[in-house]
């Protein structure tokens, strides 16, 4: 009878530069992931060093051996979330059938019961912008991305005879911003603002802007 040692397949020999490397990247992955749903539940005023540790499950020691403040696990996870964020909206809209059935995903996307969180962390890492110019540079470029994205649908439904629009630049530069007011009077809730308003609202504009 062959021994269980017998049967196990021979273990390749890993480099040294790898087996130090791979450990650093997946704690310090671990520790982000963990301090994502924390900020956008308390926002990171609200978010220290022990409370990132407990919630990644590893010691204080742990977190400040991988980063150097609190400041920079916070920035990390903000710049996570808020990447998979638009590249959820930006699959949803790309699997549209049209430009306006696009716009209208987004829309409803936007806000959620759910995507209060989103908008809480978004504004921190808007907030932050004016302290670090990495931030700052990092929003630009999300912005840009985001407006070529909501662009790029008024450009299909104009193509598609659905809208009408001489300058989806500039439209999507006052989408971008209506929602950005709404998401934060939403947050603020002075005065009230239901999901169902803040969608109602942007489809008007939609309606108003393009097919009027």
């Amino acid at each position: 009878m062959t021994s269980r040692s017998e049967r196990r397949p021979p273990r390749r020999a890993v480099a040294a530069s790898a087996r130090t490397r791979q450990p650093t990247e997946v704690r310090r992955r671990l520790i982000v992931e963990a301090a994502v749903p924390i900020i956008a539940e308390r926002g990171t005023k609200a978010v220290g060093v022990r409370e990132v540790a407990a919630a990644a499950g590893v010691s204080v020691g742990t977190v400040t051996y991988h980063f150097e403040s609190v400041q920079e696990v916070l920035s990390e996870a903000m710049v996570l979330h808020i990447e998979r964020y638009y590249a959820a909206l930006s699959d949803a809209a790309g699997q549209a059938t049209s430009g306006a059935e696009g716009l209208r995903l987004l829309i409803d996307a936007l806000f959620t019961e759910d995507t209060d969180r989103h908008w809480r962390m978004w504004f921190d890492y808007w907030n932050a912008g004016e302290r670090d110019q990495a931030f700052a540079r990092g929003q630009a470029e999300r912005y840009e991305n985001w407006h070529g994205e909501i662009r790029a649908l008024v450009e299909r439904g104009r193509t598609e005879g659905e809208f009408h629009c001489d300058d989806p630049a500039d439209f999507a530069l006052r989408f971008s911003a209506l929602a950005d007011g709404l998401a934060l009077r939403r947050l603020r809730q002075v005065p009230a603002l239901t999901v169902a308003d803040a969608r109602r609202h942007l489809r008007r504009f939609v309606d108003a802007e393009l097919r009027g």
